[in-house]
């Protein structure tokens, strides 16, 4: 009898679930998807004129996709193969979810198998859930390939449709995605919110009174029977809304004044009791929201660490819309709390809790820790990295409070009033909770995100946190302190990953796992930079952003954006058609246009209006090719220019600052004297990519003695120019070094074994060494002029960087446990970097590679396998037609008919 061959995705899950099986399964990974859409530029030449050769789906014969195994898991599908050859069952048991069911939708196409298929799905990896999952097979859920097949389709023809758009008008290279398009519109929308933003400043009064022999803080609240205006009173143009009592520095003081000299007594005192219910358990989203929070973790390393924390049998499947639990979670959850906090934390009956979301997509638990009995926190710590550690920390107290009683307690208010100013009489409040019950919190509080009120809001909360002085109403107080303050209003904050994450779900704009590629991919695009916390849009995102609201509107809107979502859901229940639905996508229905028609009728869009953004009244910053800069129009009518400083945010182009930058003198042209052989000025410039030699051309008089007009074109002379070193600053420049730098490249020598010419020159990468085509790397810039032939020599006789950097580690440390190999920390061309051999990890520059710990490399490493290999350039035209004759390419197209067949029955 042959083994049962199960195939999972990942390795290290692999591992895992294989303690549990028996030694008659073998188990395997497929280590992601085996096969994707091919580039349409990699489709076999009698394809490339065909139906297939725009997108690499026939979208005129039901969107039939053309799928290749990929290069690198050509090898993984031969392993399979073979491993499939001795098995008398296969069993597939990748995620349960739409990506997972997708991928052994992939396997089963193209291994096959002429033995019994079944499909095994679980939530967790532990001994139980594997059992049970052996015991409840089923066959594969084709309506969740359809709509993960769909989603993949419809991601094709939005980017290849759309994107050329952009190339045409933004700038080369760009890229538009379904979901990324308006995630970014999402961070210019509140960047525009911030630049149209006008303060208001106003002004406050704090006091701290006494009574019954202790000291409280306490605001003013309302001046003669009306409210005393605070931040969140202002809108975004500064106005105040509504009635309120605005104080400025004048009026705050002089009434602070008679405040000083006035007597005060207590108008009155409130109680009322104070209860508050534990969080839901975590989904994906509050997941990944509350570890940025408090862990400081980006989206990305959220799910990596999460992903890890699944595979090895500690927590649940971490991509899930629902905050449920099972009742095998709530009983587990419930013992933990009692055994921890006694047995009344606990309510005498379970909590239980359902999701928000219209169209939540998992039929999973929440992430919760794995079992019936969960592990603490100290039992697991010495099995985990640390960021693996704080994960599941968070996971199992966010799980235990869940099931506790409510914090409760009493709030009391006490308002404070003055004797009669010629203002009136000013009102003080003060409050303060006492807990006293604290249940849940002794497991666990939730984080806030940032607000734009967040020193009032902090004044507030230290106040709630304050006990109060047993007063009664009428009774005397004395002020002990009175603070006047001056307060200016704040623009909306800039979204962190956090607070994005949140607004993504509440549009439904894509799904909680796809949140953290969604922010990879617009920050790696360069529509996004992260500063801090803070996402900031770059110039280019509102070029990009603008051309699509104005000619693709309905394909950056927020609601048809989750319509479309929603429509992906109705076909993952078989409520929907994905032929159908893709034809009036792309073609169109009912006089409602398709993507297709839209594009081809978007008429002529003015590429210098779209990247043109106005700043002032005759300043614009234009979006070039080479980056923004400011134009304006001076008194005289010349058209003036400046660079925009690479650290300056959009919101900090204000009128002032344009003119500010138009006012920065310029590095004027300095002359460092005459060149010893041709007698031409040889000139320091500062140019648009910094400082520079010039050799100045001779000016050419008419008979007149008129300057002529230099010629241009292809045939007009050119100066001799040479860039500045980075040591090297344009005031101090000598006539000598220029004359150096002009003379570049240096020939250091001959070989004299191929008798070829070596030569030294400055690079785009750096400072190098060539030899007809063989070159090496020079340490600095300075090397250029000081390198001898013997170092040259020495330098050729060693095997190239990346080779020769390779026979030495910085660092060694253990196994990877996904790879099983050791990893390594090795400097390269581009950097020091994390490999196991398989995988290369850079680390992110910042890092002290002294202070890479064996945990943080093999998180780097898991972050890197999750983004997969690096997208290679596209080949030249020449190097297409062999590329186009490899035996894996001649494959017939995977049409979606065929695809549909049942799977082979269970045995």
């Amino acid at each position: 009898m042959g083994k049962k061959l199960v195939i999972v995705e990942s390795p290290a899950k692999g591992k895992t679930i294989e303690r549990y099986l028996g030694d008659e399964y073998q188990v395997l990974a497929s280590v992601g998807h085996i096969r994707d859409l091919v580039s349409p530029r990699d489709l076999p030449a009698d394809l490339k004129k065909g139906a297939y050769g725009k997108f690499a789906v026939d979208v005129d014969n039901g969107f039939a996709p053309y799928y290749v195994v990929s290069d690198e898991k050509k090898k993984t599908v031969a392993e399979l193969k073979r491993a499939l050859k001795d098995a008398d069952e296969l069993i597939l048991a990748t995620d349960e979810d739409r990506e997972g069911e997708a991928i052994a939708w992939h396997l089963l196409e193209v291994l096959k198998p002429k033995v019994p298929v079944k499909r095994m799905v679980f939530h967790e990896i532990t001994e139980d859930a594997i059992q049970q999952a052996k015991d409840q097979m089923r066959e594969l859920n084709m309506p969740l390939v359809d709509a993960q097949e769909t989603r993949r389709i419809l991601d094709r023809l939005y980017g290849y449709e759309v994107s050329p758009v952009l190339w045409r008008k933004v700038r080369q290279g760009l890229s538009a995605g379904r979901v990324q398009s308006p995630t970014a519109r999402l961070i210019v929308d509140r960047e525009r919110e911030r630049m149209a933003f006008i303060p208001a400043d106003y002004w406050s009064l704090t006091a701290q009174f006494e009574a019954e022999g202790s000291r409280f803080g306490a605001r003013m609240v309302r001046l003669d029977g009306a409210r005393v205006a605070t931040g969140s009173d202002f809108d975004d143009r500064g106005q105040i809304k509504g009635v309120r009592t605005i104080l400025d520095a004048a009026a705050a003081e002089s009434l602070a004044t008679e405040l000083e000299q006035s007597a005060f007594r207590v108008s009155g005192v409130e109680s009322k009791p104070y209860r508050r219910r534990p969080s839901a358990p975590f989904t994906t989203s509050t997941l990944q929201q509350e570890a940025g929070r408090k862990l400081k973790l980006s989206a990305k390393q959220t799910m990596s660490v999460a992903q890890s924390l699944y595979e090895q049998g500690y927590i649940t499947y971490m991509r899930t819309d629902s905050p449920s639990l099972s009742k095998q979670a709530i009983a587990a959850a419930r013992a933990q709390a009692t055994a921890l906090y006694g047995k009344d934390s606990i309510p005498q009956a379970a909590r239980h809790y359902a999701g928000k979301s219209k169209s939540a997509q998992e039929a999973h638990e929440a992430i919760r820790p794995s079992g019936e009995n969960f592990r603490t926190p100290a039992e697991v710590r010495s099995a985990l990295t640390p960021n693996e550690q704080r994960v599941y920390e968070l996971i199992w107290k966010r799980t235990v409070a869940s099931q506790m009683i409510d914090a409760t307690g009493q709030t009391a208010t006490i308002t404070i009033a003055s004797e009669k100013t010629s203002r009136g009489v000013a009102e003080f409040t003060a409050s303060g909770t006492v807990i006293t019950e604290p249940g849940f919190l002794q497991a666990y509080e939730e984080s806030k995100d940032q607000s734009r009120y967040a020193d009032e809001q902090a004044a507030d909360a230290s106040a709630d946190e304050s006990r109060l002085p047993d007063v009664k109403e009428g009774g005397a107080v004395g002020l002990a302190e009175l603070e006047r303050k001056e307060h200016v209003t704040t623009p909306p904050p800039r979204y962190t990953e956090a607070s994005l994450v949140k607004a993504l779900e509440e549009l439904e704009i894509g799904r909680p796992s796809t949140y953290a590629s969604i922010i990879d991919t617009i920050v790696r695009r360069g529509f996004v930079t992260q500063r801090g916390g803070a996402l900031v849009p770059n110039w280019i995102a509102f070029s990009t952003i603008k051309l699509l609201e104005d000619n693709l509107g309905d394909y950056v809107d927020y609601d048809f954006t989750a319509e479309m979502l929603a429509d992906l859901d109705r076909i993952a229940d078989g409520e929907l058609d994905r032929k159908e639905w893709l034809q009036r996508f792309y073609f169109g229905a009912d006089d409602r246009p398709g993507l297709k028609s839209t594009v081809e009728n978007l008429g002529d869009i003015d590429a210098r209006a779209v990247n043109s953004i106005p700043v002032a009244d005759g300043v614009t910053l234009r979006v070039g090719q080479y980056g923004p800069y400011l134009e304006g129009e001076g008194a005289d009518g010349e058209v003036k220019r400046a660079n925009i400083p690479e650290d300056l945010t959009p919101d900090q182009l204000t009128p002032e600052k344009a003119q500010e930058l138009f006012a920065a003198e310029p590095v004027q042209d300095r002359v460092l004297g005459p060149h010893p052989e041709t007698g031409l000025d040889v000139v320091v410039k500062n140019g648009r990519f910094g400082p520079y030699i010039e050799e100045a051309l001779p000016v050419e008089l008419d008979d007149e003695g008129k300057p002529v007009a230099p010629k241009k074109g292809k045939t007009a002379p050119k100066p001799r120019r040479a860039s500045l070193f980075k040591s090297m600053e344009p005031e101090s420049v000598d006539l000598e070094t220029a004359l150096k730098l002009l003379s570049l490249p240096r020939v250091v020598g001959v070989d004299p074994e191929s008798g070829e010419e070596i030569t030294a020159r400055p690079g785009r990468y750096g400072p190098f060494l060539s030899k007809g085509t063989d070159t090496r790397s020079l340490d600095d810039e300075e090397q250029i002029f000081a390198i001898t032939l013997e170092q040259a020599l020495e330098k050729f006789a060693q095997p190239k960087y990346g080779a020769r950097k390779a026979a030495t580690a910085l660092k060694e440390f253990d196994a990877d446990p996904v790879s099983g190999k050791p990893v390594k920390v090795r400097d390269g061309r581009f950097g020091p970097y994390v490999t196991d051999g398989e995988t290369n990890a850079t680390i992110p520059r910042g890092e002290d590679v002294e202070a890479i710990t064996f945990e943080r490399a093999i998180e780097l490493l898991q972050i890197k396998r999750e983004k997969g290999p690096a997208k290679k350039p596209a080949r030249k035209p020449a190097a297409k037609k062999p590329a186009a004759k490899k035996p894996a390419a001649k494959k017939a197209p995977a049409r979606k008919p065929a695809a549909k067949k049942t799977p082979p029955a269970e045995a």
